[in-house]
C-alpha cells in the first residue's frame, strides 16, 4: 500500500507541476514578496498531495522563538520535505543554494523567480562574501534567508561539517540565527522513492544574537542546540 500510495504521489506531482511551472513564469513582473507567495502555492499544493496520498503530516514545537524581524535560518537537512514545508512554516523566505538547482526544467524555472541566492561553492571566501552581500539585500527585502550548513542532505543520524555561510551571514547583517531542528528524513528520505506515513516534528530554537559574535562562534552555537534536539528527534 505504502508503495502505492508513494507512486500516486509522484505522478500527481507529474501532472501539477508543468502548468504550475507556467502560471510561475507568468508571476515575473509582480513584485518579489507578491511573486513568492504565487509561486510558494506549488508547495502548499504538494504538502496537500503527500499529506492525503502518504500519509505525511507535521507538527511545529517553538513557534514563539521566531522573532518579529526577518532572521537567518540554520537548520538540518534530510530531504526534499523541509524546503517545500519551510514555505508553509516560517516566514516569506530565500534559500542559499548551490547554483545548479536552478537549471531543472519546470522546477529550477520556478525557483529562480523566487530570489534565491546562488552560490559556486568552488569558489570559497567569495562564496562567503557573496552570500552576505546578497543575503544582506533579501533581508532588507523583507526575507529571511534558510542556510542548511551542511551544505546537503545528511540522513537522520548523521552529520557533516557545518559551513560558515549562514553565521557570516547573520554576523555580517547583524540579523540573528534562528536554528531548527527537525526529522524529515524518517519519513521522505533522501532521493528515496517510498514516502513513510507519519508526523514530522519541526523543533525551532530560541535567536542567537549575532552582534559582536564572531561567524566561527555563531556556528558552533547554532550547531550545538541543533544536533542536540536532532539526538532526540532521530
Amino acid at each position: 500500500m505504502t508503495l502505492l500510495r508513494s507512486g500516486l504521489f509522484w505522478l500527481a506531482l507529474l501532472v501539477v507541476t508543468p502548468p504550475y511551472a507556467l502560471v510561475a513564469l507568468l508571476s515575473a513582473p509582480l513584485p518579489r514578496q507578491v511573486r513568492y507567495r504565487v509561486i510558494s502555492g506549488w508547495s502548499r499544493l504538494v504538502l496537500w498531495l503527500l499529506g492525503r496520498l502518504c500519509g505525511v503530516r507535521w507538527s511545529v514545537e517553538g513557534r514563539e522563538n521566531l522573532p518579529a524581524n526577518p532572521a537567518v535560518i540554520l537548520s538540518k537537512h534530510q530531504s526534499a520535505w523541509e524546503t517545500l514545508a519551510f514555505q508553509s512554516i516560517l516566514p516569506p523566505q530565500v534559500h542559499v543554494l548551490k547554483r545548479e538547482l536552478l537549471w531543472i526544467p519546470f522546477f529550477g524555472w520556478g525557483l529562480a523567480l523566487m530570489s534565491p541566492i546562488p552560490i559556486d561553492r568552488s569558489r570559497g571566501v567569495k562564496a562567503l562574501r557573496s552570500i552576505a552581500r546578497r543575503g544582506r539585500e533579501r533581508l532588507e527585502q523583507g526575507f529571511w534567508v534558510v542556510v542548511f550548513p551542511e551544505g546537503t542532505r545528511v540522513a537522520p543520524g548523521e552529520r557533516r561539517t557545518y559551513q560558515l555561510g549562514g553565521a557570516w551571514l547573520a554576523a555580517a547583517s547583524g540579523a540573528p540565527i534562528v536554528p531548527v531542528a527537525h526529522n524529515a528524513g524518517r519519513f521522505w528520505p533522501r532521493n528515496a522513492f517510498i514516502k513513510h506515513p507519519g508526523i514530522v516534528t519541526v523543533r525551532i530554537g530560541p535567536p542567537i544574537e549575532s552582534a559582536n559574535r564572531d561567524p566561527k562562534v555563531l556556528n558552533a552555537m547554532a550547531e550545538k542546540w541543533i544536533e542536540e534536539q536532532q539526538k532526540a528527534l532521530t
